[in-house]
């Protein structure tokens, strides 16, 4: 599963309706292009493919004020929406992908507390099924050496398993402590960019299509 599918469904729903741009400069905001395949190109390409399979719904708005070519803004749709859970749901168990990983925790307030919480539980026994699965072959206690310097690899393996279960270990705690605003709860946390707001993280790059 590609984690931008999820992102830009996520962050067209949040918006309502926007435009190839306001997602560019929202993923932009999140850092999503320094851990995600988040690019202005597959963002681009993400809204239009998407929209053909039904997922968007695309409009096509006025000419800019500015005399350039109209700009193409999209909904999500019932099919993009029953698509984006999903896809949360799937990223919040994900122990292998940091990206796609990256993606749910941006979103995972969409869902209740309690799913939340069950599905990094899940999250939590495959980090722990992994780390089993890389002992079978090496002994943390005896040292990557004992493999040569392909044990260093092994031994990479077992610290982000570690680490990862550490973390999430974490997130579930502070969830079940009331952390953060889940559905059903109350006016969630607006994670997007207003139109016109300056993006402090913007790479500043043209695309061919930001006026579309």
């Amino acid at each position: 599963m590609s984690a931008i599918r999820l992102l830009v469904l996520g962050a067209v729903r949040q918006h309502g309706r926007a435009h190839g741009y306001q997602i560019r400069n929202d993923l932009e905001f999140w850092g999503a292009h320094e851990w995600s395949n988040a690019k202005p190109g597959s963002i681009y390409h993400a809204l239009k493919q998407m929209a053909k399979q039904e997922l968007l719904h695309a409009y096509e708005t006025a000419p800019s004020t500015a005399g350039g070519p109209p700009r193409t803004e999209y909904e999500i749709t019932d099919k993009g929406t029953e698509e984006y859970f999903a896809l949360l749901r799937e990223s919040l168990t994900a122990y292998d992908r940091r990206d796609l990983l990256s993606a749910g925790v941006g979103f995972m307030v969409d869902l209740p507390r309690e799913e939340a919480v069950a599905l990094l539980g899940r999250r939590l026994e495959g980090l722990e099924r992994w780390r089993a699965s890389v002992t079978e072959y090496y002994t943390p206690e005896d040292g990557p050496e004992s493999l040569g310097h392909i044990g260093e690899i092994m031994n990479m393996w077992v610290h982000s398993a570690d680490a990862g279960a550490e973390w999430t270990r974490g997130l579930i705690e502070r969830i079940e402590g009331g952390a953060y605003t889940f559905a059903g709860e109350g006016e969630p946390f607006v994670g997007v960019l207003l139109e016109g707001q300056e993006n402090p993280y913007a790479t500043g790059t043209p695309h061919p299509e930001d006026d579309q």
